[in-house]
């Protein structure tokens, strides 16, 4: 992902301009309000719930869960640390305490908490410890944010599950930690997936995952994305 910063700042520009982050490449439209140069948190409508996950970079884990039916809005931003307002650069020093992570506001009576943990676990691996693949660092971890009692039991029931299914070779190394605060990454960050198909990252890395979600969890995923 460092080797891809230049990219984003030739993007940056025009997000400025516009206020808006718009995917276009196959027609599809997620807008993300813009401040300065960062998304903008949106209020959770009445019938949203909110889910927030890290799980190695988050251009794969974004586009992993806006695929989902039920999933209205994805944010990439960063949580897990300590640091106030990080930027990319700053969690990029490993000296923040942040993972890349995804904020999710969904639809409760369209997709479960339980659906979208699954999801979360099949769209990274959660057996590598501190990186995903070519990425390494703490910020780069495996990250469920529980905000309930709940929340929290479920989590661990997919574990179970999954690892007494032997999905992966390895143990979990998941965190499990009480959601406290997320910070929006850079306006550059949102939606990379579907502004960069082009991006060799994108397709050697990224995609894989997406894809793999897919192939997990065909019933839940949009029409659209399965064109």
């Amino acid at each position: 992902m460092i080797t891809m910063i230049n990219q984003f700042k030739r993007g940056s520009l025009f997000l400025l301009i516009t206020g808006l982050l718009l995917t276009a490449c196959s027609g599809r439209t997620q807008e993300i309000a813009s401040n300065n140069g960062f998304a903008v948190l949106p209020v959770p409508d009445p019938n949203e719930a909110v889910a927030t996950f890290a799980g190695g970079c988050f251009w794969a884990l974004q586009e992993s869960m806006i695929q989902l039916k039920g999933v209205n809005i994805v944010i990439s931003g960063y949580a897990g640390g300590s640091t106030v307002n990080p930027t990319y650069d700053d969690v990029l020093t490993k000296n923040t305490g942040h993972a890349e992570s995804v904020q999710v506001y969904y639809d409760p009576t369209k997709i479960s908490y339980e659906q979208l943990v699954r999801a979360f676990f099949f769209a990274h691996n959660p057996t590598e410890l501190n990186r995903q693949g070519p990425d390494e660092g703490t910020d780069y971890r495996s990250i469920a944010f529980y905000r309930s009692p709940k929340e929290f039991n479920t989590i661990h029931k997919v574990m179970a599950e999954m690892e007494a299914a032997k999905y992966y070779a390895g143990s979990f190394v998941t965190e499990l930690e009480p959601f406290s605060v997320f910070y929006p990454a850079e306006s550059s960050h949102q939606d990379y997936y579907e502004r960069n198909l082009w991006d060799p990252y994108i397709r050697n890395v990224s995609r894989p995952k997406v894809i793999h979600v897919r192939k997990e969890l065909p019933q839940l995923i949009k029409a659209e994305y399965l064109k």
